[in-house]
């Protein structure tokens, strides 16, 4: 974690960074070149990272790197050469994030990416069978309620499958199908529907066309009543389309953290880690955290610090670290009861002023930094 943290704060808090020597002197720049924080390459390609994605051990690769060493048929994560226990591979939205703001921040063009160029617009018979997601689409439109069950849940699996796949559903109309279905009666077609929309938002185009259809609104309130499936999926869609910076105002205006809150309080272990990373990434706006704070997450945050064995640590400090940004942040984590006791959390040694307000950031940001790597699983 420590390790962890170094990186991030030098490339966070650096206003001068190190030039390259070489190229230096070549006299080939005319501007400093920032230094790129190991943790943005990957590990196989050591080039700065553009689509970071997580195998089964919780490495992160670049995505066509991953995908050649997979699809040669190796079966060990080529860092710790451990076994894979699967050959899933999972979008690091919170990592692609920090590399998009570190590129803005250092003056650096992100890599465009490159995966789709040779490929014409739409989709092959070879990429999917169109035919067979158009029937499932008709099913969505004109079925009966079975019908409509069966087809959302064949186009949640279909969607999980693989990108070609979230590029021909979303291009044959289905987001707005799927979109109605979120206030379905029916409890399992509903959990469908927004696993449906939490796969495809995996794609980036996708992201814009789901909120387009007018989800944002109907997902919170599958958040806020939904089985518990379809909530903990609710608020992973969420957090994958508040990767989009406007959609975090959206998002936060349409009432959606008290419901996460909630979520994060009573989930299962899964549902608060997915509550928690979407109240981490909406946070990042500025007027979020002020709702956040209103909501009284501060509270149940304190909980999970003092809760070693929720798992739930790590995700509670970058949170509150986040928050200490605000000013009303800052002082409902002064005036928590737990903060203020030395024993809050055991293994850390807290000043007795509960008032020290920036020692108290300062220690939050230091422990919560290594703790960003949230990811989002397609179900």
């Amino acid at each position: 974690m420590q390790a962890l943290f170094k990186k991030l704060n030098d490339y966070v808090v650096t206003e001068n960074p190190e030039v390259d020597n070489f190229e230096r002197d070549k006299g080939t720049i005319k501007h400093r070149s920032p230094v790129i924080p190991d943790d943005f390459r990957c590990p196989i390609s050591l080039e700065l990272m553009k689509d970071p994605v997580i195998v089964s051990t919780g490495q992160t690769y670049e995505r066509s790197c991953i995908q050649k060493w997979l699809d040669a048929g190796h079966k060990t994560c080529p860092k710790t050469q451990q076994t894979l226990l699967h050959t899933a591979i999972t979008p690091n939205y919170v990592l692609k994030s920090l590399i998009a703001l570190w590129c803005e921040s250092n003056g650096v063009e992100l890599p465009k990416k490159q995966g789709n160029k040779s490929k014409k617009p739409g989709c092959s018979v070879s990429d999917c069978d169109r035919a067979s997601i158009d029937s499932l689409l008709e099913k969505l439109a004109r079925g009966s309620s079975d019908e409509q069950r069966a087809a959302a849940g064949e186009l949640r699996l279909l969607a999980k499958r693989n990108a070609d796949n979230r590029v021909c559903i979303a291009d044959a109309g289905a987001i707005p199908l799927l979109v109605e279905l979120l206030s379905s009666p029916d409890p399992r077609t509903q959990e469908h529907a927004v696993t449906a929309l939490l796969n495809l938002s995996i794609n980036e185009s996708n992201k814009g066309a789901i909120v387009i259809a007018g989800a944002i609104h109907d997902i919170v309130e599958v958040l806020k009543h939904g089985s518990m499936e379809a909530r903990e999926n609710a608020a992973a869609t969420l957090f994958s389309l508040s990767v989009v910076d406007e959609n975090k105002v959206q998002i936060g205006a349409a009432g959606a953290i008290p419901a996460l809150i909630k979520l994060l309080c009573e989930g299962t272990p899964r549902g608060k880690k997915d509550a928690a990373t979407a109240i981490f990434n909406l946070s990042i706006y500025q007027g979020n955290k002020a709702r956040a704070v209103r909501a009284g997450i501060v509270t149940p945050l304190m909980s999970l610090l003092k809760d070693a064995g929720s798992g739930m640590v790590d995700e509670a400090l970058a949170i509150l670290a986040i928050l200490a940004s605000h000013q009303e942040g800052k002082v409902a984590i002064a005036q928590a009861d737990a903060i203020a006791q030395a024993d809050a959390i055991p293994i850390l040694d807290f000043p007795t002023d509960m008032y020290e307000v920036e020692w108290m950031e300062l220690m939050l940001e230091s422990l919560a930094a290594a703790q960003c790597g949230m990811v989002l699983i397609s179900l």
